[in-house]
């Protein structure tokens, strides 16, 4: 019955998408076509990817901890330990933490964004990825050493701002980038236009 109902639910998305394409509603066609999308990658690649997006996180984050000393990854469980003066911790990369969910919204974003091509499209998104995945070890390299120098007590705030603030601006960037500054280039007004014709 699940079933049934979520390919009922791809071909009422597909059939509304193919409509706003015919009647040349770009703006409404990115809006549903990549809210679509997110949600299609919530419910069937999320529980494929999210395990080994996390230890891929936790590998990448524990080559720093690795050579510093300051915590040792188990990237086969998703997991950190992080030595203190006070006693240790560990850390469990989960779904929150594996950066999926950033990874989907900006590829669900990506797909329905006019101004790439196909194969610009599929370069930037994989390069965009990874971007994400790598911003993400760091935010994680950034809560491990904060707890590693600074105690268990620290957690809290590492995790909840300080890590958060730096993975959302590296994340700012990269949609400045990827989104917002090549749609000014190509916008034209009149005869003048920012990019070259």
């Amino acid at each position: 019955m699940h079933a049934l109902i979520g390919i009922l639910g791809c071909l009422i998305w597909l059939y509304i998408l193919h409509v706003m394409k015919k009647a040349g509603v770009n703006f409404w066609r990115f809006i549903w076509g990549s809210f679509g999308l997110f949600i299609l990658m919530m419910i069937y690649l999320r529980p494929i990817v999210t395990q080994p997006l996390a230890q891929a996180v936790a590998a990448l984050a524990g080559f720093f901890g690795n050579v510093t000393g300051t915590f040792t990854p188990y990237f086969r469980f998703a997991t950190i330990f992080i030595p203190t003066d006070l006693g240790a911790m560990t850390m469990q990369i989960d779904f929150e933490c594996s950066g999926i969910l950033e990874i989907m919204a900006y590829v669900a974003l990506l797909v329905f964004f006019d101004v790439y091509t196909k194969q610009e499209k599929l370069m930037i998104g994989l390069l965009g990825c990874f971007y994400i995945m790598i911003a993400n070890a760091m935010r994680i390299i950034i809560i491990c050493v904060m707890i590693h120098f600074g105690g268990s007590d620290l957690y809290n705030i590492a995790h909840t701002y300080v890590g958060r603030i730096f993975f959302y601006v590296l994340s700012v960037l990269l949609y400045f980038y990827v989104f917002t500054k090549p749609q000014v280039v190509k916008m034209k007004v009149g005869s003048f236009s920012y990019g070259r014709d």
